[in-house]
């Protein structure tokens, strides 16, 4: 059963790659921005919580993450598989996400890094924003946000090659291209 992580800067397409990906193996798509801002548009406390940071650009306080993330995954029924975006994104949740995988015999086995130069990223966020009217797509935002994955999701990239499940793949292309990449890749994997 296919349990994935789908690490890449904001704007890279893990949303759509996600999405597709899920569908195609028949696990849950977890996207945890999805989760965030539907908490944030029904006023929960965790939507509270979440909204002053999320405007800013700045990552979500582990807490309210790896609570939102531990009622999809470990809930009243755990998830045999699932393909997950937007987390773990610090070296704390990484870790915690890995102690539970192994504590529940749920590890990730395949963390898939969505490689897309930063111009391009910009480009499509701002496009994302003026598109769908994501608040959080602003220039200033965009531009804080890629600083903010650099320096805290970056280093996971690390925590995951040491365990041999990371691989890297090219995001740029059209949507029908990248997933190929993706399934490849995760196959490749599983192959090892």
């Amino acid at each position: 059963m296919l349990r994935a992580l789908l690490l890449a800067p904001p704007g890279a397409g893990k949303g759509t790659q996600g999405e597709l990906l899920a569908k195609e193996r028949g696990v849950p798509h977890l996207a945890t921005g999805d989760m965030l801002r539907r908490h944030v548009a029904e006023g929960t406390d965790i939507g509270k919580q979440a909204q002053a940071y999320m405007e800013k650009g700045e990552l979500v306080p582990d807490e309210v993450v790896n609570q939102l993330v531990g009622q999809a995954v470990a809930g009243d029924t755990p998830l045999d598989g699932f393909v997950l975006d937007g987390f773990p994104r610090t070296l704390e949740q990484a870790q915690l996400a890995y102690d539970w995988g192994q504590a529940n015999n749920r590890t990730f086995n395949a963390v898939v890094s969505l490689v897309v130069p930063e111009d391009e990223l910009v480009r499509r966020m701002l496009a994302r924003g003026e598109q769908h009217g994501r608040a959080d797509d602003t220039e200033e935002t965009v531009h804080r946000r890629q600083l903010v994955y650099e320096e805290s999701t970056k280093p996971l990239l690390e925590f995951y090659r040491q365990r041999g499940i990371l691989t890297e793949v090219d995001g740029v292309g059209t949507v029908d291209e990248v997933v190929a990449r993706i399934r490849a890749a995760i196959d490749a994997l599983s192959a090892d």
